[in-house]
């Protein structure tokens, strides 16, 4: 790998003492105003050393895992996590034992089963993981995902109702139900069992069910409160098929095929953005494998709507197929991701995958034109603003599917929490948040709501919902202030982690695919952070899509395409667009660009700055 520097823990690169995170290049404040460190403390660089020693990977290889914890007796079950040993006992959640008997039971007197899920992409996987199982055991289920806008999230007494009178004994909901006290009280006034099988946070009193299974409950000792809904439904079904095969209901049909779903669950795990460890990344690794088999007619349409001409990855299924999925539940019809997940008609899955792409674009248009309206709130007044912890705008006229990326939009461009909020006409809004890493916000949101100042919420620490008065608002935010000021303030955004240095001669399509075996990269397993020093950038210019393409040389000839998403306007771009022909320090994350039969590596910018010698 000529041309990497894997290397960056000379005196020259870093500073500091003992383990501290020592600044990269002198970087003490970006263009971001950012202080670039090493992710790697002095003991992970000797880990990293001994990894590549051992076991004769590449250096920079070696230093990425060594950055995420990974020492060298474990680095093979990392590089190949496997089901077999990361998949827990499902009888250690709680609440399971329970659930897989009613399902089991359901299944064997033929019973009408009804799932309730969420409009997310996580509550579409889940809904259409638990149809698939449910089918494959002669069950054929009914499905409603509510509407976002007229019922809102999670069970409301009118759909279950509806449930009820169509026949239905036993409702599962996924991806929701945690919380959902009233509704559920409803369900067994009018004698419907009720499982739930959640992931969202929840406080010690469990709504009236036969049983809650959520590895967020607090007595749940499991340790398995990363999983994303849809990984809590394929342990619950592994709980049911072993119930199901201990009574003999498979001697004389065949066994569902777990491992084939995998997909589903990869999909709605990576879109849920949960930490990508344990079991998650065995989740995900198996899940693209069966992914790219194309055996799942909606996805493969839905990978054809979106023009994916590659292997899917994680980036794809976060960036192109989940949003995607997303987009029905925002501004469409909510139950479009369940159809196409459970489509066994070609014809059909190309029609709703086609509908869902439409939807995608329509989306992106009225997100664009609010975000635009947030970010020129926030810096309408930047004083009022740079003493808050937490960002809360609202706006009448703002559309309720899409503040969950209004919000992500803020909290990118600003690193704190924020929440965005979409009032209708009787002044209930309805918001979402979006958090920054080590700030539950899910939690705050819950304690808002027990202190009266939202009419409900919850979520989990990154993201949160929130239905609030209009008149309510400013006491929310006053209590979300002091509540979170705590974690906001050691909260650490102000720097960069970075794994090595490369010129762009170094940045190769065969280092990154050394790299994939590192992965599935994303939350908790972030990508590489690789820094470019002293390169000049030869070429900048913005795109209609708000994006900055540019191309980056090192003193050594070599040439590297990079750009920097949605930067236009913002520090990040202002300095790009300004500094053509300077030599800039650029850090990002690397990907291959597959166009035209090429493979290529462009970098995914994430900032830039002045080497010191050019300073001042």
């Amino acid at each position: 790998m000529a041309g990497a520097v894997a290397a960056i823990s000379t005196d020259n690169a870093l500073g500091g003492e003992a383990d501290a995170p020592r600044t990269v290049l002198g970087v003490a404040k970006s263009a971001t105003s950012r202080r670039w460190v090493d992710r790697l403390g002095r003991a992970a660089h000797q880990t990293a050393l001994a990894i590549a020693q051992q076991h004769d990977i590449p250096e920079i290889v070696a230093r990425v895992v060594a950055g995420r914890g990974v020492g060298p007796d474990d680095l093979h079950s990392y590089l190949d996590p496997s089901l077999r040993d990361l998949l827990p006992d499902p009888s250690g959640l709680a609440g399971m034992d329970a659930a897989a008997e009613r399902l089991a039971d359901a299944i064997q007197a033929g019973e009408k089963v009804a799932i309730f899920g969420d409009y997310d992409v996580d509550g579409a996987t889940s809904a259409a993981l638990l149809a698939r199982f449910l089918r494959e055991n002669g069950i054929e289920p009914s499905i409603h995902i509510p509407d976002r806008i007229t019922e809102g999230y999670g069970p409301n007494a009118p759909a279950i109702t509806a449930l009820k009178d169509a026949g239905a004994s036993l409702l599962v909901t996924v991806d929701c139900g945690s919380t959902s006290h009233e509704a559920l009280a409803h369900a067994a006034a009018i004698g419907l069992d009720t499982v739930v099988i959640d992931h969202h946070q929840i406080g010690v009193d469990l709504p009236p069910a036969v049983s809650v299974v959520n590895p967020n409950r607090q007595d749940d000792l499991s340790g398995q409160g990363h999983l994303a809904a849809v990984g809590v439904v394929f342990l619950t079904l592994v709980a049911v098929n072993r119930v199901l095969r201990q009574r003999g209901w498979y001697a004389r049909r065949r066994e569902p095929e777990l491992l084939a779903w995998l997909d589903l669950v990869a999909l709605g795990t990576v879109a849920d953005v949960v930490p990508l460890v344990g079991l998650n990344r065995a989740y995900v690794r198996k899940g693209l494998i069966a992914l790219r088999s194309r055996r799942s007619l909606g996805l493969s349409a839905l990978a054809d709507a979106a023009r994916l001409g590659e292997a899917p990855d994680t980036y794809h299924l976060g960036f192109l197929l989940g949003p995607r999925i997303n987009a029905g539940g925002r501004i469409g019809d909510a139950a479009l991701g369940v159809r196409l997940l459970l489509s066994t008609d070609p014809d059909e899955a190309a029609t709703i995958a086609a509908n869902l792409d439409r939807l995608n674009r329509e989306r992106q248009e009225i997100e664009a034109a609010i975000v635009a309206e947030a970010m020129a709130m926030v810096e309408a007044d930047p004083d009022a603003e740079a003493k808050a912890l937490i960002l809360v705008h609202s706006h009448e006229d703002w559309h309720p599917g899409v503040v969950g990326l209004v919000a992500a939009r803020l909290k990118e461009r600003f690193s704190r929490p924020a929440i965005a909020i979409a009032f209708g006409p009787d002044g209930t809004g309805t918001g979402s948040a979006r958090s920054i890493a080590g700030v539950d916000i899910g939690a705050a949101v819950r304690a808002a709501v027990d202190e009266g100042l939202a009419i409900k919420g919850g979520g989990h620490a990154m993201a949160a919902g929130l239905t609030v008065e209009r008149d309510r608002v400013e006491a929310l935010t006053a209590f979300l202030d002091s509540h979170l000021a705590r974690s906001v303030g050691e909260a650490d955004v102000s720097r960069l982690e970075v794994d090595a240095l490369l010129t762009a001669g170094g940045a190769t399509v065969d280092l990154l695919k050394a790299l994939e075996d590192a992965g599935p990269y994303g939350s908790g397993n972030p990508q590489p952070v690789f820094v470019f020093p002293a390169h000049r950038l030869s070429f900048a210019d913005a795109t209609e899509q708000g994006h900055v393409r540019c191309t980056f040389a090192s003193p050594d000839g070599g040439r590297l395409k990079a750009i920097a998403f949605r930067a236009v306007g913002s520090p990040l771009g202002d300095a790009l667009l300004s500094g053509r022909q300077d030599t800039l320090h650029a850090a990002g994350t690397l990907r291959i660009d597959r166009w035209g039969g090429r493979e290529t590596v462009q970098l995914h910018l994430r900032d830039v700055a002045v080497p010191a010698r050019d300073r001042g």
